[in-house]
């Protein structure tokens, strides 16, 4: 009888990423190979100063774009699902399918007035005025509060 050994495919699947991130170059191994250019270079025959001013340049280019591409991941990793982001649908009329339904069976829209925004393990919840927490995945529709404020009048 015939088995499969689940750790094969864990080493496999381990040994697939290391190699994939062994076949880039990050900015510390482009200034080892400058230096080693440096290093081994004909003392009757030196590198050309446009030719490191050039490599230079590769170089700073390289550590910039890899710094704004970090900034540009928190930033996005920050945003994603914000609380901010979702303040502007206080007040607002919302349809929305319970969560209970199954995925299958969407069942009747439901709908309330937002009254505030939570976030509770990376994802954001509207609370409505009949105490209902919707998940913003939920939301079919949004719209402006045909009754006006309802909290104060």
């Amino acid at each position: 009888m015939n088995t499969i050994d689940s750790t094969y495919y864990l080493e496999n699947h381990i040994k697939k990423r290391d190699n994939q991130e062994a076949g880039t170059l990050g900015k510390d191994d482009f200034l080892k190979i400058l230096m080693s250019q440096l290093q081994n270079q004909s003392p009757l025959d030196p590198m050309k100063d446009k030719d490191f001013v050039a490599q230079m340049a590769q170089f700073t280019q390289l550590e910039q774009m890899t710094n704004m591409s970090n900034t540009f991941e928190k930033y996005f990793d920050k945003s994603e699902g914000s609380v901010a982001e979702y303040s502007h649908m206080i007040a607002k009329e919302i349809a929305y399918f319970p969560e209970e339904q199954s995925e299958g069976d969407r069942g009747e829209l439901k709908s309330g007035v937002v009254e505030a925004v939570s976030l509770k393990e990376g994802e954001v919840f509207l609370k409505l005025d009949d105490g209902a927490r919707v998940p913003v995945s939920s939301i079919q529709e949004v719209r402006n509060n045909r009754d006006g404020d309802q909290h104060g009048t």
